[in-house]
């Protein structure tokens, strides 16, 4: 695995394992249980997936202006690859049906 990926994956764990730990609202949490008279054990488990972008992908979804009368008809959406697996995976279809 690339080396700076791992330093990535990395930072994004301490950024998680940083934001559980300063959260006011999971420690107020924890502090009821505590105090119903149980002990705490917190394990989370966070499945991350990482996919290699082709070069012609874009790293934002680019949606037209919106007119000033709104129609879901006639708004188009740039779809990554990605975006399709997705949707795919969740028997999501992007086509039009007729």
């Amino acid at each position: 695995m690339d080396e700076r990926l791992k330093d990535l994956m990395q930072e994004l764990g301490n950024a998680i394992n940083e934001s559980l730990s300063d959260s006011d609202r999971i420690a107020e949490a924890i502090g009821e249980i505590k105090r119903a008279g149980y002990d705490v054990f917190l394990v989370l488990e966070a499945t991350i997936g990482f996919n290699k972008r082709e070069e012609a992908e874009e790293d934002t979804v680019d949606i037209e202006p919106r007119p000033r009368e709104y129609d879901a008809a006639t708004t188009r959406i740039k779809w990554t690859s990605q975006d399709h697996k997705f949707l795919k995976a969740l028997k999501i279809s992007t086509e039009e049906e007729s």
